[in-house]
Parts: structure tokens; sequence; C-alpha cells
């Protein structure tokens, strides 16, 4: 690929990639925030925040590409995704597995410059990443590997921190999959009609009427996960309240999906980088006000 071929797909690799749509940083982020926080009883080692930071982007942006080149012979019956560059033909197939190569590259080469642990875990993490697209074919709970990937940032953000992994990473991990299965089933509901015309398994079609129920209970056990850790942490009334502000956004997020309308389900998925920003900005003040 020259450099004008190169400028002219730009566009379509942004597209590929979601920068355009950052809501995926987002929700990969929050939780990858809250535990250097937690690992560190405060502020992190700022070249291990900015590593992260660095790597939330490129991790997702790859799982983004990977994900089209999983999907591309389904995106294009979708009527929210018909016209993703694969789809449309914009972008080939070696141009998302390209893409996906370089992307994690990068983050890899990040991942050199902490531990050992580390290190290790981000093959694991990587493995996830990539697993995720195909889960949907095998299984109703494709979720749960979306879940395992995006807090997979956990574990490493202690293991690069502290070079540990206590009983509290591993809980906060938890809590992030079980958050991830309640919000990526809120988006799943958007495209139940088209996943039960293609045979594509979700949450979102295993749950059936049942769905806001569940994800209502999900969501309520993850925020009493988080009051756990927070006590177990001793962490204060910032904290607390942040905490308990949060609870409106579930609220808000049952209500407006309740009708099942596609646009009002992933607005309402949508809202969660509300509650993750809230939850890290209530930690943040915690820690600062307590130092």
């Amino acid at each position: 690929m020259n450099i004008t071929e190169l400028g002219r797909k730009l566009p379509h690799f942004v597209e590929l990639t979601r920068l355009h749509r950052p809501i995926g940083i987002y929700l990969l982020m929050w939780p990858m925030l809250w535990s250097l926080w937690f690992a560190a009883e405060g502020v992190p080692r700022l070249d291990v925040l900015a590593i992260f930071v660095l790597g939330t982007v490129l991790t997702r942006s790859a799982g983004c590409a990977i994900n089209d080149y999983a999907d591309r012979h389904i995106d294009g019956h979708v009527a929210r995704t018909r016209h993703r560059p694969l789809a449309t033909g914009a972008l080939s197939e070696t141009d998302a597995l390209l893409a996906t190569a370089v992307l994690l590259g990068i983050a890899f080469l990040l991942v050199l410059l902490t531990n050992a642990l580390t290190i290790r875990l981000s093959l694991v993490a990587a493995i996830l990443a990539i697993a995720y697209p195909y889960a949907k074919r095998y299984t109703h709970w494709p979720q749960i590997v979306l879940g395992a990937a995006f807090g997979f940032a956990i574990p490493m953000a202690y293991a690069a921190q502290t070079n540990t992994l206590p009983a509290q990473a591993w809980w906060l991990y938890l809590a992030a999959v079980i958050w991830a299965v309640a919000y990526d089933t809120l988006y799943a509901m958007a495209d139940r009609p088209d996943d039960l015309k293609l045979g594509v398994k979700s949450t979102a079609i295993l749950f059936g009427e049942f769905d806001l129920l569940v994800v209502g209970f999900l969501q309520v056990l993850v925020m009493l996960m988080l009051a756990a850790i927070g006590w177990q942490a001793g962490r204060g009334v910032i904290y607390f309240a942040g905490w308990a502000l949060s609870f409106g956004f579930i609220v808000y997020q049952l209500r407006i999906s309740r009708d099942r309308e596609p646009a009002r389900c992933v607005q309402a998925f949508l809202n969660n980088h509300w509650l993750g920003m809230t939850l890290f900005a209530a930690l943040v003040l915690d820690y600062a006000l307590d130092a």
C-alpha cells in the first residue's frame, strides 16, 4: 500500500477502528482507571498511566478491526452495520487484518515497557480480543467473552503498578465482566431482529422477554461488588456518594429502553460511559482528599 492509497483509505481506517465513536474506548478505559487508582491507593505511576491509556485506544481499535473482519459477511445484512467499510468494499479483508496486526503490535511494544507479569497477561488479553467476534457463532454468551476481553486491562494494571495480582484485582475484574454483559445486552437488543434472521447469538436473544430484568439484576450486582471493593479498600464518603449517584444512570437506562426501541437501547448502552466516569471521578476525589 503506497502513501497515496493510504491517504485515500485513511478515513475508512478511522471508521474501521471506530476512532470517530470513542464509546468503546471509554467503556474499556473506566474500569482500567478504577483498577490503577485502587492498585496505587491514589495516583498511579505516570508512566504506567500513559502506557495504559494509550494501550486502551490501540487495543480497542484493534478489536474493532478484527470484529469487522469476522463479521464481514454479516454486517451488510444488519441495518446498524451495513455501511461499515468492509461491508461496502471501501476496505479489503487484508486491510482489516493488517490494521489489527499493526495496532496490536504497537500495543505490545508498550507492554514491553512494564514487567514480565504484565507481558504474560497481555498475551491472554490479545487472545480474548481476537476470540470475541467469533463467540457469537457458537454461544449465546458472547457478551461474557467481550467482558473478559474488555476487563483484562484490570489484572494487567495491577500487575504493572504493583507486580502482584491481589484478590481485589480479580473481584474488580469480575465486576467489569458482569457490567459488560449488562451494557452489551442493551446494545444487542438493538440488533435482535436482524440477529434472529441471521442466526447470530447474543444474551439479548437468550434472555428474551426477561432481558431488562436480567440487565437490571446484573447492574445492581455490579454496584454491590463495587461497594464491597470500596469498603475493603477503605474508601470514604465521596466514593460512596459517587457510587450512589451512579444508580441514577441505571434507572435511566432501564426506563428509556423499556419499549425495546433500537435507538433507545443504543442510547441506554451509551449512557454507561457516564456511569463509569462518575465512579472514577468519585474514586479520584476520594483518594485525593484522603491523602
